[in-house]
């Protein structure tokens, strides 16, 4: 009977088994086709023309699908790249500029997106705030657009040739065409030669490296000057500069009014170095004669102070734009100095705006100034004062025109540049160290101007030979690659300058300079040292006090020490000796272009002296002040003070 039963229930269960097993094959395939329906209408509508993009996703199916193995996986992904591949999506915004000082305000017109903000009637007018135009009452939309679209220096317009209107004006170092001379004045200004090659006192030579340009003068083998230009020296080295400054505060008890010019620190300009029409002209460079006659005159002394005229309150306001010339560089905690006294310098001409002066260098010999005297007095330009250099020797009154008229085209981009700015505004800016000192110094004395830089070289030798064509063999290039030493090395500049920086200088017989530097002055004491002499005590000192005197004129040229000096010689009975002392002094002083003051000995040995200064001197342009002590070369011991 069992048996019975369990047979009777077998095909039951197996028919059930069958069954569902023919439901699950079957949700299968229903499955599949669905997910092939809906693929398809995907990929359908994707190719469909016209279709609209949000129609792309697929609706989703009324039965719930079966997880999916790794096949599925693998095609869901494909499908997904059809979809990204198909459907372009938008382009992404690159990010919004943030605004810089100097930008100025977009216009409001059509196809900006504040106008179509404002057209549409969304988004939130943004409310400005008092500031510049504050208080002007009802100035019009389109003022207010135009004065904001013109910029803060005039109009942001460039021209056809692609100059920046408000850029600062660069010196006009020369022409296209140089001058044509004819054989005899070209050899009587090539200068001197012996074997075909050119002899001279002097010798320059000029290093680029990375982070400066070096120049050195050598006078033979002796390293006699030392520059050094840092392209950071735009804030510090800024002598010569024309900036359009304002007036920000006048001290009429320090006769001295403080100008901002853009630098860190604000500049000083005196009552002695400010100008006004009613007064006659003033002094040249340390080297030019000083001009008489004029309208002009800048009176005073070491600090400006005036003997006459109007008082400097009298004459400034704060707030005033004045054009102001940089006559010292910043020096430490101290601004620059201010003269408003322009002069603009050439190859062979001074020029100075709005001025009658003429003048001519003294180092010419008396018979070449009579020449130029006679030239000048042809070729003088209306409303300016000249001055003729020490380069000018020998040179054609075609030359000196065209270096005027250089001068005076430099001087209407500048006057035009002064009234479209603000201050305060650089107006004009002097060319690198390297072609200034060329242009200062360069003449038919230096046998040769050696540089190690192919790219200075070309610009060097293109201004020589459009200024100084009889001078252009006389720039050399260096490659130190082929000589297989550093220019620098290979003329013992190096070593030169590092016993300039050391506070004893010894002399050729054994005595001693000891150079010491003070916040207002420079010591300078002399020392015998290891000279005992040959025949007597008096002969003795007067010969250490003669060496020590070149050797002293050479220090301050090298080291380019300014501001006061006293000098402590050695004692010495005889008068005579002291004036002759003197002599040899003021000898060797005459050959630094730098203009410098002595007054007499006295009778216990001291010499006061002044020399220009127009910057730091070469100890601050090769060192740093030392953290640990602050440049007093000692440290206490902080044990003692615990």
């Amino acid at each position: 009977m069992n048996d019975m039963t369990t047979s009777a229930n077998a095909p039951t269960t197996d028919r059930k088994a069958v069954a569902n097993e023919t439901d699950r094959k079957a949700v299968a395939n229903e499955t599949e086709s669905g997910e092939d329906q809906s693929s398809t209408v995907r990929k359908r509508r994707l190719v469909a023309p016209g279709g609209r993009e949000a129609t792309t996703q697929a609706r989703a199916p009324t039965e719930k699908p079966l997880e999916p193995d790794t096949g599925d996986i693998g095609e869901a992904a494909e499908v997904r790249q059809a979809e990204e591949a198909a459907v372009p999506l938008p382009p992404v915004p690159p990010p919004a500029r943030k605004p810089q000082i100097g930008d100025t305000r977009p216009p409001r017109g059509a196809g900006s997106p504040a106008a179509e903000a404002d057209a549409s009637g969304g988004g939130r007018r943004r409310r400005r705030r008092g500031g510049r135009g504050r208080g002007r009452g009802g100035r019009s939309e389109s003022a207010s657009t135009a004065a904001s679209a013109s910029g803060r220096n005039g109009s942001n317009k460039r021209p056809a040739s692609g100059r920046d209107l408000n850029a600062p004006v660069e010196a006009i170092l020369a022409d296209h065409q140089p001058v044509q001379l004819d054989d005899e004045q070209l050899s009587e200004r090539r200068g001197k030669h012996r074997n075909g090659k050119a002899i001279g006192r002097y010798r320059m030579c000029v290093h680029v490296a990375d982070a400066a340009t070096h120049i050195a003068v050598l006078e033979g083998r002796s390293l006699i000057e030392y520059y050094v230009s840092r392209p950071s020296d735009d804030v510090s080295e800024i002598y010569g500069n024309l900036y359009l400054g304002r007036v920000r505060r006048v001290l009429p008890g320090m006769e001295a009014a403080f100008v901002d010019i853009g630098t860190p620190k604000q500049a000083v300009l005196y009552r002695g170095d400010l100008t006004i029409a009613t007064e006659t002209a003033g002094v040249a460079d340390g080297d030019e004669e000083a001009p008489s006659g004029g309208d002009r005159k800048r009176t005073g002394g070491r600090r400006g102070r005036r003997t006459n005229g109007p008082a400097i309150s009298a004459l400034l306001r704060n707030g005033q734009s004045i054009m102001c010339q940089v006559i010292k560089n910043p020096i430490g905690h101290k601004g620059a100095r201010l003269t408003t006294e322009v002069s603009l310098p050439g190859r062979f001409v001074v020029l100075i705006p709005n001025s009658s002066a003429v003048g001519i260098s003294r180092r010419l010999p008396t018979r070449e100034r009579r020449r130029l005297r006679s030239l000048l007095s042809k070729e003088m330009p209306e409303g300016f004062g000249v001055i003729l250099r020490t380069a000018a020797e020998n040179v054609t009154t075609t030359e000196i025109r065209r270096d005027i008229e250089r001068l005076t085209r430099q001087w209407a981009q500048i006057s035009e540049l002064a009234q479209r700015s603000d201050a305060p505004a650089l107006l004009f800016r002097e060319p690198e160290l390297a072609v200034r000192v060329i242009r200062e110094q360069f003449t038919s004395d230096f046998r040769e101007v050696v540089i190690d830089d192919p790219v200075l070289f070309e610009q060097v030798k293109g201004y020589m030979e459009a200024i100084a064509a009889p001078l252009a063999d006389r720039i050399r290039l260096y490659d130190p690659v082929k000589e297989q030493l550093p220019l620098f090395e290979r003329v013992h500049v190096a070593e030169q300058v590092r016993k300039a920086t050391d506070r004893k200088v010894w002399l050729p017989s054994g005595g001693s300079l000891i150079i010491e530097h003070t916040e207002a002055l420079t010591v300078v004491d002399v020392n015998t040292g290891r000279n005992v002499g040959k025949s007597s005590l008096n002969e003795t000192l007067f010969q250490n006090n003669l060496e020590a005197a070149t050797e002293l004129a050479k220090q301050l040229r090298l080291r380019d020490i300014g501001g006061i000096i006293v000098v402590d010689f050695v004692d010495m009975d005889d008068k005579r000796q002291r004036d002759q002392l003197m002599e040899t002094l003021n000898e060797a002083l005459a050959r630094d272009k730098t203009r410098t003051a002595t007054e007499p000995i006295s009778d216990m040995g001291i010499v006061q002296m002044t020399r220009m200064r127009t910057g730091e001197g070469l100890i601050e342009s090769v060192s740093d002040r030392c953290d640990a002590c602050d440049g007093r070369g000692v440290q206490l011991h902080k044990s003692l003070f615990a």
